[in-house]
């Protein structure tokens, strides 16, 4: 039972959160908020609700440490994943970053950062507390972001030229009304929210029933699961010939998730959150710094030919991520 209702969770996510960043864009593009950071956080948010409301749900109802965090970096390194999986689908079989435009350059480098400060706070033996169960290191999450918010937009103003995908938003919203377009993006919010509150339930019973540790099932299926609108998204924009779309979604989402960590140690009140997670979350946060760096390296680097269906790059940040499960896994289980 618990299989059939993660996997009816799963599919709703992803449906749901293919139609929500498809209104979403519609919206900014509507009320103008696309053109400023309101706009950078409305669209940031979209992908993420998932690993906002299992996160919320796995701290404040289920009141797993593990299942939370496990999520949040789980999805962190899956979308890294993905990323060097959509490496087999660029045109004219040229490599995923040798294509990419080098501005995600700085997306790749305030992720490494922003998950670095995460490893640094899971390492320490303790935290300096804001309140009895927030902690220090939350708010330094939380003023990263909008850091990273402020260096991303000044980096978009730059570049001028609009996506593919972006200009057939356009023209289908400019034959949506507006109070329409609210409300499909205010339903298929609804559906999301309550999936993914729902996710953490099904993934705990998983965890007691099969034996796994809930590290290793936050890890991967809640972590999979939440990622499943970047999933969409990218695929259509790669679809759409918009590799920048696709490259920067993901690598932008794991910017965002680090603010949704933030977010979840405020609802965790049993505690301070990355204190009472397993040391073992701290595997991931090293493999998303391994990978982020690939990741730099290739989009620096920009080789021009790959001789086999992955590049090097992508082939190392998928095998990285591969290693990574096993380690947990093994630890953990």
């Amino acid at each position: 039972m618990q299989y059939l209702g993660f996997l009816a969770c799963a599919t709703a996510i992803f449906y749901a959160g293919r139609k929500l960043s498809f209104y979403g864009d519609l919206l900014a593009e509507k009320t103008g908020l696309s053109k400023g950071w309101i706009g950078l956080i409305l669209m940031a948010s979209v992908t993420s609700l998932p690993e906002l409301m299992v996160g919320i749900s796995s701290s404040a109802i289920i009141k797993s440490a593990d299942l939370a965090v496990g999520d949040i970096l789980g999805s962190c390194a899956f979308n890294l994943g993905i990323l060097a999986v959509m490496d087999a689908f660029s045109p004219g079989r040229k490599p995923l970053f040798g294509i990419a435009s080098q501005s995600h350059l700085i997306n790749a480098g305030l992720g490494v950062v922003s998950v670095s400060l995460v490893g640094l706070a899971l390492f320490l033996p303790y935290d300096y507390p804001i309140m009895p169960w927030i902690a220090l290191s939350s708010i330094v999450f939380i003023i990263v972001y909008f850091l990273s918010v402020a260096i991303i937009y000044r980096n978009e103003k730059k570049l001028a030229a609009l996506s593919p995908v972006a200009q057939q938003h356009d023209e289908e919203g400019k034959r949506l009304p507006l109070k329409k377009i609210i409300l499909f993006y205010s339903l298929f919010a609804i559906v999301i929210v309550l999936a993914a509150l729902a996710l953490p339930y099904f993934a705990e019973q998983i965890a007691e029933s099969t034996g796994l540790g809930k590290s290793f099932v936050g890890t991967l299926f809640l972590a999979a699961s939440t990622s499943l609108p970047e999933i969409a998204v990218s695929l259509a924009a790669i679809r759409a010939g918009s590799i920048d779309l696709a490259v920067g979604n993901l690598l932008g989402s794991n910017i965002f998730n680090i603010f949704i960590l933030a977010i979840d140690d405020i609802f965790y009140t049993k505690g301070f959150l990355l204190k009472d997670a397993s040391e073992f979350h701290l595997i991931s946060v090293l493999a998303t710094i391994m990978m982020s760096a690939v990741a730099i390296i290739g989009l620096s680097y920009r080789s021009s030919t790959k001789k086999f269906v992955l590049a090097l790059d992508s082939a190392i940040i998928f095998g990285v991520y591969i290693v990574s499960l096993v380690f947990i896994y093994r630890l953990t289980a």
